[in-house]
Order: structure tokens, then sequence, then C-alpha cells
């Protein structure tokens, strides 16, 4: 607990009219001080005798660079108190609105401001500090709280508008995987369905004796790999690429497995598995990955000291070229860079809508 400015000013004024009381007497001394002290001891009793605000932080949506979002704080209170509640915003975030908001607490409150997601990464805001004063603002207290609010910034996902060639290259991985994976052949028993019968193969067979596929019922098994790695500090540029890719596939219907040096995602499909994705690759970091799953991923995305690559069926695409960027008229997304659902435009825009995260 302390005295403010306006506190300190009533101590010195209260002092003045003390030594001025000794030259004209105590009529002075009653007609300013006696006012003064008794607002003062008001405010020391009431700001000392006010309890510590009881806060709760409200979680916040994940989102893309350049979108905003709100910041809520709850705040419980047993009285009435005029309040200071200031919060700090951390890297990779701006405040569009204020973070400091002057209020007057009673019972339950909420303090709300924005904020704009200016880098990926796990970002926080918090933590936050509550100042109480008396209703005059001679004396204050105040309370801190150390929880922050982790705010999940998800890389930027670009739109396919390279050659079609490289477009087509990437999208034959999709289409190995959309349906199901082959495992192997048996003979035909009563009431399997005709078409999963092996016409080709039965024809060669004695007595014609049929043979249906078999297909693996693995959960892994057809899945679309990426991996992704960085040997450099571009990390941003490889979860950019890798975020592409993984969108990309899952459009085409594909399901889908991620996987960087500090992280996976194992393979799966829909919009829930779309976010995972990207939490995974909004925190991913540098890093090489083992000899293994590089050589057993259907697509590599490299990032090194000449750029990012996307490494295909043994063949290298610059992330730049797939993405048009380099070649004339080509533009880089904005920062409302958003995964893809379909192939509609925004009017606005130009690019296509997000699949919800």
């Amino acid at each position: 607990m302390r005295l403010t400015y306006r506190g300190w000013a009533v101590v010195a004024v209260v002092l003045v009219a003390v030594v001025l009381s000794w030259q004209f007497g105590p009529r002075a001394l009653n007609a300013i001080v006696v006012p003064l002290i008794i607002v003062l001891l008001a405010g020391l009793i009431a700001v000392g005798r006010a309890d510590r605000p009881r806060v709760s932080r409200r979680p916040v949506e994940e989102g893309f660079i350049g979108e905003e979002r709100s910041i809520e704080v709850a705040i419980e209170t047993d009285g009435t108190a005029a309040a200071t509640v200031r919060d700090i915003v951390g890297d990779g975030l701006s405040s569009t609105t204020n973070p400091v908001s002057e209020t007057t607490l009673a019972g339950d409150d909420t303090v709300t401001y924005d904020v704009r997601l200016e880098a990926r990464g796990e970002r926080r805001v918090g933590p936050l500090s509550v100042t109480v004063s008396d209703l005059v603002g001679l004396v204050e207290r105040r309370f801190e709280y150390e929880e922050t609010t982790p705010v999940i910034v998800y890389p930027r996902v670009r739109e396919l508008e390279g050659g079609a060639a490289d477009v087509q290259t990437l999208a034959s991985v999709a289409d190995r995987h959309v349906d199901e994976e082959f495992d192997h052949l048996r003979e035909y028993r009563r009431g399997d369905p005709l078409r999963d019968v092996h016409w080709k193969t039965a024809a060669k067979r004695p007595n014609d004796e049929l043979v249906v596929t078999e297909y693996a019922d693995d959960e892994d098994a057809g899945a679309a790999t990426v991996a992704a790695e960085c040997l450099t500090d571009g990390d941003d540029e490889m979860a950019s690429a890798a975020a592409t890719v993984a969108t990309a596939l899952l459009e085409q219907g594909a399901t889908v497995a991620v996987t960087v040096p500090d992280g996976t995602r194992p393979p799966g499909s829909g919009r829930a598995h779309h976010r995972e994705i990207l939490q995974l690759l909004a925190v991913a970091g540098p890093g090489e990955l083992p000899d293994r799953t590089r050589q057993d991923a259907d697509v590599l995305v490299r990032t090194d000291d000449d750029g990012t690559t996307i490494v295909v069926e043994d063949r290298d695409i610059p992330f730049d070229r797939l993405c048009g960027r380099g070649r004339e008229g080509g533009e880089r997304r904005t920062d409302r860079d958003r995964p893809a659902s379909d192939g509609r435009r925004d009017s606005d825009t130009g690019e296509r809508p997000g699949m919800s995260a």
C-alpha cells in the first residue's frame, strides 16, 4: 500500500497548513488540515481493508497471423473499489485497444481488450496487475497475478499458384492415398462382395478359382506422410511450407501424417486433425530428421541455406515456385492467410476461404 501523487500532495498541504497555524493560530489548522487528514485516513483504512480481487483469465482462440483476438479477464470482488487493470502483451502480439483499463470494480466484472496476431508460435498475454485505490485517489494498493494465457498463432498457409506440373506432382501424392491400401490376395469366401474379386489373377488360376483383394486395416495404412526439417533459422518458412502441403493433401481427401524434428501428428483427416497439424507446426523449431524418417516420407519439406524445397518422388520443387512467388505477376499471400477448404475465392481478397480450425 502506498500514497499516490495526489496523496503526497495532500500530505504536503497538511504540512504547510501546520506551519501556517504557528503564525496565524489553530483556526487555519482546523479549517484545512483536519478535513484533509480525515480523507487521507479514510483512504488508508478503505484500501488497507480491501480484499485481493479474484482473477480468472479466459482461453483465447487460436488463429492465423494478421487476425485479431479478444482478451477477456474476469475479476470478482467482494466490495466496490476504483481500480486500474494493467495486462502485459507478449512478443508476437500487438494490442489494438488499450490493455490498461481504469474502472470501478463491483462484484463480477470483465475487462476486455483486443490483440493482433503478429508472428507464428505460442504467444502469451500476461501477467496482470490490479491496482485498487480509494474513491478520492489518495492511496493505492497493487495486486500482482503471475498467470498468463497462451495464444497459439498458426503458420501461414499459402495458395498453390505455381506451374501445373508442380501442383500436379504434389496432388499425385493424395491420389495414391485416397483409396484403401492393398494388402494381399486370398481365396474367395461365401459372402465376399464381388467388387473385391481380383479377376485378372483368378483367370490365371486352375479351375477358375476366385480370389479377392484384402485391404490393410491398419489405421496408418494409406496415409500420406509429410516430414519437415530445417537446417537453418528459417523455421517459420519450414512451418509455412509444411502447413501448405498438409492442407493441400487434406483437401484432396488424403489421410495425412506430419513429422517435424520436435514432434509428430499421427495419420488423420478432417477439421479437428487439420487443427492439430497447425498446432504442431505453430511451435515447430529447427532441427534435422532421422534418415529413416526422411526416406519414408511421401513429401519432404527441407529448409536450408538455399531456401525451402518440397521433395516429391525424388523431384525437388522450390516452395516459392510452388506458390507462384518469383514469377512475373506472382504475389505473396497477405497476413490473412488461411488454409482453404475448397476452390472458391474470396471476392475481396482473392484468397480461398479457410478450412475452419
